[in-house]
């Protein structure tokens, strides 16, 4: 019974997440619509979602279709297979597609959207700093793996399989680097306004069903691997939920709403204030 169980739990958890994780996505984009404005918020989370989510797809599409690859990893933990669902894939890629249009809310605001005019629309240098960082490892992993010495045994060599793991620590370092500016933002303006706290709620979801879908996974298999193996995904639900905890509590204990006329000053006050109170 557990045999058939389990995989229908853990199956289950990858769609619910996904649905999760997805839809956090909308209600940014939806609340920056209404109010015809990114003010109280910062470019940097959606930039670097959009290099994040680049690299998550392309490591989840290549372990789940990539013959080469599956078998470097099986050679590496024991004859078993990564634990990449093809739910992994949809979400990365949906993901992607989302953070594209939340990000050229802010670079093209007022000639695609129409929005009101917000300063601090560009990624700040740290921020262009880290990307850049990450693309130099990647190329820096790729020249390794075509100029080490090679037995011919992907277990011991380097190979293909650590490209595609350099890949995926990219989105390691999004998740880790990306909600920093707005948490501070959000302290600068003592508010949350303008960030949206259901996309958190959404996250805070869909992190745990990861997490609990790669345990079961593992669990399947008798073999702690499956996230051993594939530490991006583990890394990314735990890492989100730690943050979205910051978020939740600023969001509900630190600024709380305030009343109507104070929210309608509070504003006025992002509006003509943006930039000068907050980080890229």
């Amino acid at each position: 019974m557990t045999g058939g169980f389990l995989p229908f739990v853990s199956a289950a958890f990858g769609w619910i997440y996904f649905v999760a994780w997805s839809a956090s996505f909308y209600p940014q984009a939806l609340l920056n619509w209404r109010r015809r404005s990114t003010s109280g918020t910062t470019v940097a989370f959606p930039f670097l979602n959009c290099f994040g989510f680049t690299a998550y797809f392309a490591s989840n599409a290549v372990f789940y279709y990539s013959p080469v690859v599956r078998a470097q990893y099986a050679a590496r933990h024991g004859g078993l297979t990564p634990t990449v669902q093809f739910n992994d894939i949809v979400f990365a890629l949906h993901g992607l597609v989302l953070s594209l249009i939340v990000t050229s809310q802010y670079f093209f605001a007022k000639s695609l959207w129409g929005f009101a005019p917000s300063r601090g629309a560009s990624p700040s240098r740290p921020i262009l700093g880290i990307s850049a960082g990450c693309v130099v490892g990647v190329i820096v992993t790729v020249l390794v793996v075509l100029f080490a010495p090679s037995t011919g045994d992907p277990a011991v060599d380097w190979c293909g399989l650590d490209v595609v793991y350099a890949v995926g620590y990219v989105k390691v370092v999004v998740t880790l680097v990306k909600y920093t500016p707005q948490m501070v933002a959000n302290y600068r303006n003592k508010s949350t306004k303008g960030w949206s706290i259901w996309q958190i709620l959404l996250d805070v979801l869909g992190g745990v069903l990861s997490v609990a879908q790669q345990g079961i996974d593992s669990y399947l298999q008798h073999d702690w691997s499956g996230i051993t193996g594939n530490p991006v995904k583990f890394v990314l639900g735990n890492a989100s939920m730690a943050y979205d905890g910051v978020f939740i509590w600023q969001h509900y204990v630190l600024y709380p709403e305030r009343p109507a006329n104070a929210t309608e000053d509070e504003e006025r006050r992002l509006l003509g204030e943006d930039a000068e109170r907050r980080i890229d």
